[in-house]
């Protein structure tokens, strides 16, 4: 969806400043953040592209205005009120008000291998891929109102495909509950001219994965 979270291309947010030494966590509360979010995720309530669709439907406004895992908190209290877990009720108060229902659990203990090995997202598809290596193609200039992967500074532009990298859950769908329909992704060539115009670097290329659903031919 266009969301706050779509910031490719757009000017007037000024430069990015890296922090020198940057710690891992700046206040305990992002620890305890980044604890439950990754505890609620190994329950399997919902998918990785639905924590991300939570996390960009939040307004504009409040998204920008939002530190990252203060973003992390909202998407997470949004998933928890959408599957029941918990009711307004509860998250406003200290103790629980009905009895909660019995999730998936996994230790401290096991929690640094399970996220160290990740989680694999190929998967069988179909056997041949649309496009060839070098072939033009073009993004679609779709908006969304769901989950995409498809930036909105690239919809409607032309490139070329550079690699096939395989066939992978396609974001859109498992996002929103409709399964993962497993599709080819390929990385896309982009100049920086076809994407902001003749003002852009000439020698400007910028690299894409899309689904194939993603693309047409050029």
């Amino acid at each position: 969806m266009n969301g706050g979270q779509d910031l490719g291309g757009m000017m007037g947010f000024g430069p990015i400043a890296p922090e020198a030494g940057e710690p891992v966590f700046h206040a305990e509360w992002e620890r305890r953040a980044f604890g439950l979010v990754q505890g609620m995720g190994l329950t399997e309530q919902w998918s990785l592209d639905a924590v991300r669709h939570a996390r960009e439907s939040m307004p504009p406004a409040t998204y920008l205005a939002s530190s990252y895992y203060e973003i992390w908190c909202a998407g997470l209290t949004k998933l928890l009120l959408a599957h029941d877990l918990v009711s307004i009720h509860e998250l406003s108060g200290d103790s629980a008000i009905l009895p909660g229902r019995p999730l998936k659990r996994v230790s401290a203990q096991e929690l640094p291998s399970l996220l160290a090995a990740g989680t694999p997202y190929t998967r069988p598809g179909p056997a041949t891929a649309r496009f060839a290596i070098g072939d033009a193609v073009r993004a679609k200039n779709q908006h969304k109102l769901t989950h995409t992967r498809l930036p909105r500074y690239v919809r409607g532009r032309a490139g070329s495909i550079l690699s096939i990298n395989g066939i992978f859950v396609f974001p859109d769908s498992n996002a929103d509950c409709l399964g993962e329909q497993p599709g080819w992704l390929y990385t896309v060539r982009f100049s920086g001219r076809e994407l902001w115009g003749e003002a852009a670097d000439p020698d400007l290329v910028v690299m894409l994965d899309l689904w194939e659903a993603y693309l047409d031919p050029a």
